[in-house]
């Protein structure tokens, strides 16, 4: 078994797209952020932004889902259809769970709930720049068994097979391979991975998983993925 993770640092301050449409909020987060020795830039409505985030390198875009011209979703949908790969923290009102999957499927990488405190935001915006470094110059992997990440480029490969993932499926899988060995159950995922509280009465992490699965282990004579029956899921060598 082999599980490796490298990282090389650098001191460069990261950048940040605040696309937000009330002044208020956007001079706030600014404010704090500029405190805390990042830069930041807004757009205070979502064509403005759409245009900032296509034309300029961010290493994070805090998006609001209400905006005017264009909604926060379909923003980061033709992002991520551009292949725009920087992380993404969508900033709303709507805290269902209904309403954050639509996001996450959208390619968002986290999900935070207005109202809220600077201190969370703070905590967001550093969990999701350790976990998916923007910088171009760094180099990240994560590695298990024949499966590569790299997680600056986000390109999956398996021996010498690219996989082609959804921004969900890469955060999930980047989870598995992070924590080699250990049963992840499904309500870890939903709080770690997802930040959703998991809700006994749907299957959609069990659909995850098994798209995530049938991508990195369908055409592979060594399974990788497996189902712990009542506990959850676990990343490890199969036994051929």
């Amino acid at each position: 078994m082999v599980n490796t993770l490298s990282m090389k640092e650098n001191s460069k301050k990261h950048k940040i797209l605040i696309i937000e449409d009330e002044p208020g909020v956007t001079v706030f987060i600014k404010r704090g952020l500029v405190e805390n020795n990042y830069l930041a830039e807004i757009a205070l409505d979502g064509y403005v932004g759409l245009k900032m985030a296509l034309a300029n390198q961010y290493d994070l875009i805090i998006l609001d889902l209400g905006l005017p011209n264009i909604d926060g979703l379909e923003i980061c949908t033709t992002l991520r259809e551009k292949q725009i790969d920087t992380p993404i923290l969508m900033l709303t009102a709507l805290g269902s769970i209904d309403d954050k999957l639509a996001g996450y499927k959208a390619g968002t990488d986290d999900y935070l709930v207005k109202p809220f405190e600077f201190a969370e935001l703070l905590a967001r915006i550093h969990a999701i720049l350790k976990r998916v470094p923007g910088e171009k110059d760094r180099d990240y992997l994560a590695c298990f068994a024949d499966l590569v990440i790299d997680l600056t480029k986000k390109i999956v490969m398996r021996g010498d097979k690219r996989i082609d993932l959804t921004s969900r499926e890469f955060n999930l899988l980047v989870y598995f391979v992070t924590n080699p060995g250990k049963i992840i159950s499904r309500e870890e995922i939903a709080r770690e991975v997802w930040n959703i509280n998991f809700n006994t009465g749907t299957n959609v992490i069990d659909v995850y998983v098994n798209l995530l699965r049938n991508k990195v282990d369908k055409n592979f004579q060594q399974k990788l993925l497996h189902t712990v029956v009542g506990m959850g899921y676990v990343m490890r060598e199969d036994l051929l």
